[in-house]
């Protein structure tokens, strides 16, 4: 079986999307059975939205066992490009907005200040927190962004001049929220992931990602790799644009896991991200972000995404990451940053394994397929069909 499916994935509700002789294809994976879900719906959004709260949509064509399934990568064995044969798995997801939070890991955020003020020294560092936990009447690990406590931590933090735009999305009442790429520019499992060429400080960042439908209701949620370059981030945080949202810089999959009996929010909570990055040299970084140590419910940061917002065909929101490597690669003291042809692989047990490889922007499979060519290709299969009449002159309220 491949390796990148759940450890349990015969009981779980897959939902992903794979490109067939016709064209972009919504599939379901359930029992160990594949579906092709487009009779259903044409396109995975579309699906998700007629998703009930409990059960499984009836109506799917059988595509048979999933063992029968053959999915190629983007690259060969020793790292050359690939022409993909068989079904290639896409991006789970097509007309979903992608979003994204950031400095979701108070501790983390936090912990960063203290250690750059205290300069290496340990001792020195434990008394900077020594005193801030007395100012503040608490242990500041435990401080919940938006609380009194963390208005006294930021007044304690701005006493002692370690203030910083970073610490106000990690403890203030406002979550950083951003859109991270264009409509039907993610790829996935096995597709290569992009930074841009004149980056030279670059981060994966291994995420779980929610999938929540128009209404603000999540009904699951996938792995994601919300590609940074921290040489540009770092310079301004105007530059998050320009940081995040680059060819082939968002990587989402393998699959939609959808919250049923065998997986719910609770799960989404408590999952621990395994990160590990192949070098073409020989480099090996492990990693790890645990979800329990989140700071804001993944269930707020859906909340704070909805905002004032309105989102007609759903969105995904990344939910952030406790990782950031500083394990020394070339230079001694200049931490990690990615090579062309790192292979990437962000793995959970409920979630499956999401695997990557690296190239640049400038030279990743170029982006051509957009919403006009997805909405021509579904109206030549014949998939598109009309509304009725008080469907269609529905107005909003």
């Amino acid at each position: 079986m491949p390796d990148f499916l759940p450890v349990d994935w015969r009981e779980a509700t897959l939902i992903g999307r794979i490109e067939t002789a016709d064209g972009p294809t919504p599939i379901m994976i359930k029992n160990g059975e594949v579906f092709d879900m487009s009779p259903i719906a044409p396109t995975v959004s579309q699906l998700l939205k007629v998703w009930p709260e409990a059960g499984v949509p009836e109506g799917g064509l059988p595509f048979g066992g999933f063992e029968d399934f053959e999915f190629s990568k983007t690259w060969t064995k020793d790292g050359s490009a690939a022409h993909r044969t068989g079904n290639q798995l896409l991006s789970p997801i097509d007309l979903q907005c992608v979003k994204a939070a950031g400095v979701t890991f108070a501790v983390s955020a936090v912990e960063r200040v203290i250690e750059e003020r205290a300069r290496g020294d340990a001792d020195k560092a434990q008394a900077i927190r020594n005193d801030l936990a007395e100012r503040v009447g608490g242990d500041i690990r435990s401080v919940k962004p938006g609380s009194e406590a963390s208005a006294r931590l930021k007044a304690a933090l701005i006493a002692d001049g370690l203030w910083s735009q970073y610490l106000e999305v990690a403890i203030g009442p406002d979550a950083e929220v951003f859109t991270k790429s264009p409509v039907l520019s993610s790829v996935g499992w096995g597709d290569e992931v992009g930074v841009r060429s004149d980056s030279t400080w670059n981060n994966p960042e291994p995420e779980v990602v929610m999938v929540v439908t128009p209404e603000g209701r999540a009904v699951g949620a996938t792995l994601g790799n919300d590609v940074n370059l921290r040489c540009f981030e770092g310079r301004s945080a105007l530059l998050l644009g320009k940081a995040k949202d680059n060819n082939a810089s968002c990587a989402l999959g393998p699959f939609i896991r959808m919250f049923d009996d065998s997986f719910t929010i609770d799960d989404v909570r408590n999952a621990v991200l395994d990160l590990k990055i192949d070098g073409p040299e020989g480099y090996e970084l492990v990693g790890r972000s645990t979800m329990s140590e989140i700071s804001r419910d993944p269930l707020d940061l859906i909340g704070q995404a909805m905002s004032e917002h309105h989102y007609p065909d759903g969105f995904v929101l990344m939910l952030g990451t406790l990782f950031a490597p500083t394990q020394d690669r070339d230079t001694p003291g200049r931490g990690f940053t990615h090579k062309v042809g790192d292979v990437v692989k962000v793995s959970s047990p409920k979630f499956g394994c999401l695997e990557n490889r690296v190239t640049t922007s400038k030279d990743a499979r170029h982006w051509t397929f957009g919403i006009a060519d997805l909405m021509q290709n579904l109206a030549d299969r014949g998939l598109l069909k009309a509304r009725n009449s008080e469907q269609s002159h529905k107005k909003t309220a």
